[in-house]
């Protein structure tokens, strides 16, 4: 069984995009891509499905584009002889996806290259252990008390003053 095709031209990528989002979740079709015209902003979705979900969702993609922007035209075609599909499936088309080529011979080239980043890497382990360590250093050193900066008061950062030894009711902090 052969699938259709349909067709929705509008003007603007914003209606193309809201008409192909509305197809695709208004009945069971693929998206076929879309293509952009030379010239006054027309924008073609193509779609395919079996007829009867290709009827339904040009209707209802059409009734979406209205609403952003002007449909300049719509088509079904129920069997389109394969012939046609040098003009559906063009190079123009964007989200048509091409057949990846499988490689056979692949060949290491430069091994001497690749353990040699190896080594390259291992040696950066011991500068990525520095940086850790100063790191960790750093954070050591907010889990100090910012209001006296005293390394054997129990108060951190972002706790209440009060917790603070040199804190006092009437003056604050006293840092002298």
């Amino acid at each position: 069984m052969k699938l259709a095709l349909g067709i929705i031209e509008t003007v603007g990528l914003a209606a193309a995009i809201e008409a192909a989002d509305t197809s695709v979740k208004s009945a069971n079709v693929k998206l076929l891509g879309y293509e952009l015209s030379r010239g006054g902003g027309l924008v073609t979705v193509k779609i395919e499905g079996d007829i009867g979900a290709v009827n339904a969702a040009v209707k209802a993609g059409v009734k979406a584009a209205e609403r952003v922007n002007k449909v300049w035209s719509k088509k079904v075609i129920p069997r389109p002889h394969k012939e046609l599909s040098i003009l559906i499936q063009t190079k123009e088309t964007i989200g048509l996806t091409k057949k990846n080529k499988k490689c056979t011979n692949l060949t290491i080239k430069n091994k001497e290259e690749i353990t040699k980043k190896q080594v390259e890497v291992g040696a950066n382990k011991e500068e990525l252990e520095n940086e850790q360590n100063k790191l960790n250093d750093a954070n050591k050193s907010n889990e100090i008390c910012n209001l006296c900066g005293d390394p054997k008061c129990p108060r951190k950062k972002g706790e209440l003053k009060i917790k603070c030894i040199h804190f006092k009711k009437e003056g604050g902090v006293n840092n002298g």
